[in-house]
């Protein structure tokens, strides 16, 4: 079987706070009868698309594949390691914080037993926006509790005007919301563990609250203040042939990028696949043995064994996000050789 990039379907998935338009990046999703508040983009249960394993869901092509696909750090499938969404909030999520490994391992195996580490990155930002992340300094358990029953819960935490290009980085255990008027495109280890601490007394279909997980997220927030701010670099940090390359994020669990593309070539890495979701424009993919057309919106995966490729856009602008499992060492290594002061690498590189 000859290693060939696929793409993946996205599931789009109904949220109380989400959108009825998902427009741009999915024209033909407008005035949808009910909220979409995410698009998940790398589900295991995602169908694919194109190539060998079309129709599979990409959970049993993961586990079908040859092991020279999935890379030489993956030879034992286990589980799909990175899931990417699109968010789209029409409407506050609610207050929430994610476990770690090590407390999901031991209190939530029937859950999969990951913890949640996530970034996100800014596609589209009204004036105004705003996203709730890490707490002031000062907070306690206790005064965090009184402003839960108070109803002042946000007056705790450390609020982010938001605008398109922002990086946040949010690591397991920090609290967190995201506000209304935003597009954002979330990169996080695959877990759904959310641990709700406050909803803003909203209701589900039924009617019902929507149930809140207050002593669980007690548990795991990490009440030591550290400053939370956003990452945000107007100049590439790399290139190669007539490509930019923004790093964004790189932590164990995912590294992200951003390509600004004229045109790139590059060679797959033979330890570990790759992902790639256009959010400007559309481009063509060519690789030895074959060509396809990607249009914007799309998310496609790339064999570790597919050798070179190149990405050409169809039109003036394209921007790509491209994603993947990171050797972390390897890659501190490769960003200091590259001559960036320990500062700057501070601001992307999390350990």
């Amino acid at each position: 079987m000859k290693p060939e990039p696929f793409r993946i379907e996205p599931k789009f998935v109904p949220r109380i706070w989400g959108m009825r338009s998902l427009a741009p990046l999915f024209p033909e999703k407008s005035n949808l009868p009910e909220p979409i508040g995410e698009v998940w983009l790398t589900g295991v249960d995602c169908k694919i698309a194109t190539g060998p394993f079309a129709g599979k869901t990409l959970g049993e092509a993961w586990r079908q594949m040859p092991p020279e696909w999935r890379g030489t750090r993956f030879c034992e499938p286990g589980d799909f390691p990175i899931l990417v969404k699109f968010i789209f909030p029409n409407d506050k999520l609610s207050i929430q914080v994610h476990p770690d490994d090590d407390y999901a391992a031991a209190h939530e195996k029937a859950a999969g037993g990951r913890g949640k580490t996530e970034m996100w990155h800014v596609l589209s930002a009204e004036p105004g926006s705003s996203v709730l992340v890490g707490l002031k300094p000062g907070v306690t358990r206790e005064s965090f509790l009184r402003a839960l029953e108070d109803h002042t819960l946000e007056e705790q935490f450390q609020r982010h005007a938001v605008q398109a290009g922002d990086t946040y980085f949010v690591p397991a255990r920090t609290p967190h919301t995201i506000g209304p008027g935003m597009v954002i495109c979330e990169v996080q280890e695959y877990s759904d563990l959310t641990y709700r601490v406050y909803d803003y007394g909203r209701l589900d279909a039924s009617g019902r609250p929507r149930e809140l997980h207050i002593e669980k997220a007690l548990e795991v927030i990490d009440f030591k203040t550290r400053p939370f701010a956003p990452f945000r670099r107007d100049d590439p940090m790399d290139e190669f042939g007539m490509a930019y390359v923004f790093y964004l994020a790189a932590c164990r669990y995912f590294c992200v990028e951003k390509w600004e593309l004229d045109v790139a070539r590059k060679n797959t890495d033979s330890s570990r696949f790759e992902l790639f979701t256009t959010l400007k424009g559309g481009c063509e993919i060519q690789w030895d043995d074959g060509e396809c057309s990607v249009a914007m919106g799309e998310t496609w995966f790339f064999p570790a064994a597919l050798g070179k490729y190149a990405l050409i856009p169809d039109k003036d602008e394209s921007e790509i996000l491209h994603m993947y499992v990171p050797d972390l060492p390897g890659f501190k290594k490769m960003i200091a050789a590259k001559g960036y002061s320990e500062e700057d690498r501070r601001r992307f590189i999390f350990d």
